[in-house]
């Protein structure tokens, strides 16, 4: 597995990490044992990096991750978030206190001293405009609870007033086939900073895999059927904001341009991979067969220009005007 430095962490990170909403909560019941399987599984693969919140499962997620970790060993980057315990989820509940509190609760979720990198989770923007922001991170650090801080943001405005920020580590941002605006000025501006690119919602919620047609159905509490007009958060986090009927049809033409041996899965992801400035891409997994092949994807050959010019034929014609002007 190729590895890549995680932006101003120092830490080097496999190009392929696993994101771990799927083992707390809204993706339909994960059993222990699955999960901790899905784990297993992924590392066996040469991931390194993980990706949680204090909010997945209201941070079953977390002690999941510590515990695999605690009992693996191994050179593994755990990152976590932090700020969507707010309630409200206001700017006025971003202080100092609370990120002590938040980052000492998953600092004991996941069994560490010191957590390697925690992101502010899709705070309120006027967070992210906020010199008392930062200095409340840095804080953190000084203090040892965290050895780095990152943003984790919805909106291309968002994720590049956190990059001007000097100790701004990463941003973890949605990118995939059909969230394609970031690659416009995001990446550029985070190669040029030194900081980290995690790209999450890499299959645009299971519609780049190929396998989801119109009669697909979803179970109650999974965020693909509570959440497809926003309704318990920014809507772009499901299907990456794309209506599904939409989303469906485009993905049947990625999926007619899958390399031979490989899956659609596998060819978004290394999509991803192949962007400029992207450090390392998180997909979830609710089964460690999946988790194996989403990590097969960093072995599979760049993905050519012919290729490439299709998939971006497909975005401007059929995605495009429905989630470029929004985030």
């Amino acid at each position: 597995m190729e590895h890549r430095r995680l932006g101003r962490t120092g830490r080097d990170v496999s190009v392929v990490g696993l994101g771990c909403w799927q083992l707390g909560a809204d993706w339909g019941e994960v059993t222990v044992d699955t999960a901790l399987g899905i784990l297993e599984a992924a590392a066996d693969s040469g991931v390194t990096f993980y990706d949680t919140a204090d909010v997945y499962g209201d941070g079953r997620s977390e002690r999941l991750v510590g515990r695999f970790v605690a009992a693996r060993g191994g050179a593994f980057t755990v990152a976590t978030k932090m700020g969507r315990r707010a309630d409200p989820h206001v700017p006025e509940m971003f202080t100092l206190d609370h990120f002590r509190a938040w980052t000492d609760r998953s600092r004991e979720n996941l069994g560490v001293d010191t957590l390697d990198l925690v992101q502010l989770h899709c705070p309120p923007t006027a967070v992210l405009h906020r010199e008392e922001t930062y200095d409340d991170c840095d804080r953190l650090v000084e203090e040892g609870r965290v050895a780095a801080y990152g943003v984790s943001v919805e909106t291309v405005d968002e994720a590049l007033a956190a990059i001007a920020r000097p100790h701004v580590a990463t941003i973890q941002i949605i990118l995939n086939i059909f969230r394609r605006k970031p690659l416009e000025e995001v990446l550029p501006a985070a190669a040029e900073a030194g900081v980290g690119i995690i790209a999450r919602v890499p299959l645009a919620s299971g519609l780049l895999s190929g396998k989801y047609d119109a009669s697909t159905r979803f179970a109650a509490d999974d965020h693909r059927s509570f959440n497809r007009q926003g309704e318990a958060f920014d809507v772009g986090e499901t299907f990456s904001g794309v209506p599904y009927d939409v989303g469906v049809a485009a993905a049947q033409e990625v999926a007619a341009l899958t390399p031979d041996g490989a899956t659609t899965a596998q060819l978004a992801l290394r999509w991803i991979i192949d962007q400029p400035g992207v450090t390392t891409v998180i997909p979830g997994a609710s089964k460690p067969e999946q988790a194996r092949g989403n990590a097969a994807a960093a072995g599979l050959s760049p993905v050519d220009a012919e290729t490439a010019n299709v998939l971006a034929r497909i975005y401007d014609e059929r995605i495009r005007e429905h989630v470029h002007a929004r985030w």
